[in-house]
């Protein structure tokens, strides 16, 4: 039993007929009829006289209990809305730039629609940087590339990226859809620094197959990496969403099928637990990002977002 074939099964007794049910529902009548032909075979009675419209006794006897049990649903979220309203604080949120662009214009304005009393601190930084932030208190909470390998870290994946090559249009390689990994030892590469997530993702997928990556030079920031390519400095990976779909310019992004996604996750210190407010923010995020997350251009939601590479 459905709460839909409830609300079906009332606007039929409250509008007379199948007909005045579904223009009340914006439905279509045949819509209207299933429904409440499967609450019927359910319960094994007939609870609308087809030939006038009306309700049957058993028909009457639903409705009465049916409308106690949709109120009784509209209190609930009255109550959780009520609760909600209800949550203050202040949270300490960090997160790194490429998730941060797309996700603040989304989260900042919902939060405050959802929890006007909450008030939040978003403090952009690289994984690096941000997590003795996490680890010293100064942040409640941060958008990272993970893994973290901390035990007083805890760590709830949340989307991921395929890595990309960034050049500029007159690069050699912009004549490129996809590029080996081979290939892009051949050339000196604009990289991360070694300690950098991101440089030892690179530098696993190129040891794998006996290869070593050079750098032009090592660049501590996303942001600096993906502006250096735009501009023509040289070729650097990055990952999908510091090169979004909007961003037009003499550039080419170009394919690395060897290379695995970026993971990127909300990480939270283990102990305290998390106050009211930072825990409703975490909620929030992964509202945002189940509902929009792969609308952006290279990123991957959901059960099969995490595999180690694009092949697997």
């Amino acid at each position: 039993m459905e709460l839909r074939q409830l609300e079906v099964l009332i606007s039929i007794a409250d509008h007379g007929s199948f007909s005045g049910a579904a223009r009340a529902l914006a439905t279509v009548q045949s819509n209207v009829s299933a429904h409440i032909s499967r609450l019927e075979k359910e319960l094994a009675t007939s609870l609308v006289d087809r030939s006038s419209g009306r309700l049957t006794e058993d028909g009457a006897l639903v409705v009465e209990r049916a409308r106690r049990v949709l109120n009784q649903v509209q209190d609930i979220a009255a109550d959780v809305h009520s609760k909600d309203q209800d949550v203050e604080g202040e949270t300490m949120l960090g997160s790194i730039g490429t998730t941060g662009r797309w996700l603040m214009p989304k989260f900042l304005p919902q939060l405050a629609s959802q929890f006007p009393k909450i008030r939040v601190t978003v403090t952009e930084g690289s994984t690096l940087n941000l997590v003795p932030r996490l680890l010293n208190g100064s942040l409640d909470a941060a958008i990272l590339h993970l893994p973290i390998e901390d035990d007083n870290l805890l760590s709830k994946p949340l989307f991921a990226e395929d890595l990309v090559l960034l050049v500029h249009s007159n690069h050699d390689w912009s004549k490129l859809d996809t590029i080996t990994i081979k290939e892009l030892t051949k050339r000196p590469l604009l990289l991360p620094p070694k300690n950098n997530a991101l440089r030892k993702i690179l530098d696993r997928a190129a040891g794998s197959q006996r290869l070593v990556l050079t750098p032009q030079a090592e660049i501590d920031g996303i942001r600096m990496l993906t502006s250096l390519a735009f501009e023509g400095f040289g070729a650097a990976v990055v990952p999908a969403t510091a090169a979004p779909g909007w961003i037009k310019g003499e550039f080419k992004r170009i394919k690395i099928p060897e290379l695995p996604r970026r993971v990127v996750g909300l990480v939270q210190r283990a102990r305290p637990l998390p106050s009211k407010s930072t825990a409703a923010i975490a909620a929030l995020i992964q509202e945002i990002i189940t509902k929009h997350g792969d609308k952006q251009p290279g990123v991957h939601i959901g059960k099969g977002a995490f595999p180690l590479n694009r092949n697997a």
